[in-house]
C-alpha cells in the first residue's frame, strides 16, 4: 500500500520504517532539510535500538523516501499518518496547530473525488477527529474533497519502539465508515494481535487513559516507597508481593525518581485539562502529577541530610536521559534534580552514554551549572556523592569496588534501585536507595 507520513520524529520515523519493513511503500514529509538528507542516506536522526538497520535496509529496497515536498507525498498516498508534535500549552491543553496545519495542507493538495484516509497517530485529546472533520469541510471551498479522519494511537516505548511496533499488544483503530475501517485494517493485516475497531472518540480516550493509568501506578508505588523508608520496609518486596496479584500485575511498580519523557507528563496534563473542561473531577490525576513533581525534591532533601548540607559538595549525576536505551531528555528527572542541586550550591558533574549533547540543547539554562563527562568513572572521581538517575546497564556494570577509591566520600544514591545493595555495602559504600531502609541495613552490619 502507498502510505504517507507527516513528521519524522520518534513516532513518525519508527512508524514509517516499520511499515516499510512489512512491505508498504512509504513517503515521509519532514520540514528539516538536514534530517531529510541524513534519513535518505540511511542515517537515523534518533537513537532507537534496531531502527538504523531497518532504515538502511528499506532505503536500499526503495520502500521508503523522505522529502520536504508535501504535495508529492499527498499525491502518492492512499493513507496518510499524522505523527507531528502536540506539545502542551501553558494551561496544560494540547497544542494542535501542527496537526491542523498538516490537515490544511492535505486538503489544499488533494484531488477532487480522490479518497484519502488521514490517520491521526499523534496523541490528541478526545474530539480532535471531529474538529479535523470540520476543518476539512471549511477547507473545501466548493471542491469535492473525499477525505476521512481516523484515529490510530501509538503505544510505543522509547528504547523498545521498534519491537513494540512489530509485536504490538493491540492495535486501536477509530473510524467513522466501513471503507475507512477496511482500508486502515488492511495496513495492519499482517499483525497477529487484538485489533479494536471503534469510534475516533473512544480511540482517542484509550490512549490518554492508558498512559494516565500507567503513570498512576508509578506515582502510587513511589508514595508507598516513602512510607517504606519511614518504617523500615523494602518497597521492592512490597511491589513483588503486589505484582503477583493478577488484578494488579508487576509492570510499572518500580519505585524511583519519577516518570519523565515526552509522553506521560504532557498526556496527563492534557487529559486533566479535558476532564476539567467537561466539569469533571479529575483530582486523582492532579495528585499523580503532584507526587511525581516532588520526587526530585525528596532525593535532594535526603542527600542534603546525609551529607550535612550540599553547598560546595561535589555531586555526580549518572544519567541524563529520562530512561535507558534512548537519547531523549525531554522532561528528564535529571534536569529537575540538577536545578535543585544548583539552588543548594552543589558542584554538579554529569554523564550519560548518549544524551549529553541533547541535554545541552534542551536545557541551556542549566549547562552553566554542570561539568559534563563522557565516562562515568571520570564524572564520579572526586565526588562526595554519585546519584544514579537513569537505569543504564553501563552503570550497573561499573567497577564500583575500584571507583570507590576515587571518590571524596563513597556515597551512592541509587534512585533506580538497580544496584545490588549487599555488594555496595560490602564495598563499604554509604548506599541510599528508594523505598529501602539502607541506613538500618548498614547499622545491622556494624
Amino acid at each position: 500500500m502507498r502510505i504517507g507520513v507527516f513528521g519524522a520524529g520518534y513516532v513518525g520515523l519508527v512508524t514509517a520504517v516499520c511499515l516499510a519493513e512489512i512491505g508498504h511503500l512509504l513517503q515521509v514529509v519532514e520540514v528539516d532539510g538536514d534530517k531529510v538528507e541524513k534519513l535518505n542516506n540511511g542515517i537515523s536522526t534518533i537513537y532507537e535500538p534496531g531502527l538504523t538497520e531497518l532504515l538502511e535496509r528499506n532505503i536500499s529496497r526503495g520502500n521508503i523516501y523522505f522529502t520536504n515536498d508535501s504535495s508529492s507525498v499527498i499525491e502518492h498516498s492512499e493513507v496518510i499518518f499524522l505523527c507531528v508534535g502536540t506539545p502542551p500549552k501553558p494551561d496544560g491543553s494540547a497544542d494542535l496547530s501542527q496537526i491542523e496545519s498538516a490537515v490544511r495542507e492535505i486538503a489544499r493538495y488533494a484531488r477532487e473525488d480522490d479518497f484519502k484516509l488521514i490517520v491521526v497517530k499523534s496523541t490528541v485529546p478526545v474530539g480532535t477527529a471531529k474538529q479535523l472533520r470540520e476543518l476539512v469541510r471549511n477547507e473545501m471551498q466548493g471542491r469535492r474533497l473525499n477525505l476521512e479522519i481516523a484515529s490510530n494511537p501509538e503505544f510505543l516505548r522509547e528504547g523498545s519502539a521498534v519491537s513494540d511496533f512489530m509485536n504490538p499488544d493491540r492495535i486501536v483503530m477509530g473510524t467513522v465508515s466501513a471503507r475507512a475501517q477496511a482500508l486502515l485494517g488492511s495496513v495492519y493485516e499482517s499483525f497477529d494481535c487484538p485489533k479494536i475497531f471503534t469510534s475516533p472518540e473512544t480511540s482517542e480516550i484509550i490512549k490518554y487513559a492508558a498512559n494516565s493509568f500507567l503513570a498512576t501506578k508509578i506515582s502510587f508505588i513511589n508514595m508507598v516507597a516513602d512510607l517504606c523508608e519511614e518504617v523500615g520496609a523494602d518497597v521492592s518486596l512490597v511491589a513483588e508481593g503486589m505484582g503477583y496479584d493478577k488484578r494488579i500485575g508487576p509492570e510499572f511498580l518500580r519505585a524511583g525518581i519519577g516518570f519523565g519523557g515526552s509522553c506521560f507528563p504532557k498526556d496527563l496534563q492534557a487529559f486533566l485539562h479535558v476532564g476539567k473542561s467537561k466539569g469533571l473531577d479529575f483530582g486523582l490525576l492532579e495528585e499523580v502529577i503532584s507526587i511525581n513533581n516532588r520526587r526530585s525534591l525528596r532525593v535532594v532533601q535526603k542527600l542534603k541530610a546525609h551529607l550535612n548540607g550540599l553547598n560546595g559538595k561535589k555531586v555526580s549525576i549518572l544519567g541524563l536521559a529520562f530512561k535507558s536505551n534512548t537519547d531523549d531528555v525531554r522532561e528528564s528527572p535529571a534536569a529537575k534534580l540538577i536545578k535543585l542541586l544548583a539552588q543548594e550550591g552543589a558542584v554538579i558533574k554529569a554523564t550519560d552514554p548518549l544524551s549529553i549533547e541533547n541535554f545541552r540543547r534542551m536545557y541551556p539554562d542549566l549547562v552553566e551549572y554542570v561539568q559534563f563527562y563522557e565516562q562515568a568513572e571520570a564524572a564520579v572521581a572526586g565526588s562526595h556523592a554519585a546519584v544514579v538517575v537513569t537505569d543504564w546497564k553501563e552503570y550497573k556494570d561499573l567497577n564500583w569496588k575500584q571507583i570507590k577509591d576515587s571518590m571524596a566520600r563513597p556515597v551512592v544514591f541509587d534512585t533506580r534501585n538497580m544496584l545490588n545493595a549487599d555488594d555496595m555495602l560490602d564495598n563499604n559504600y554509604e548506599y541510599l536507595a528508594i523505598g529501602k531502609d539502607i541506613v538500618h541495613l548498614t547499622e545491622s552490619l556494624t
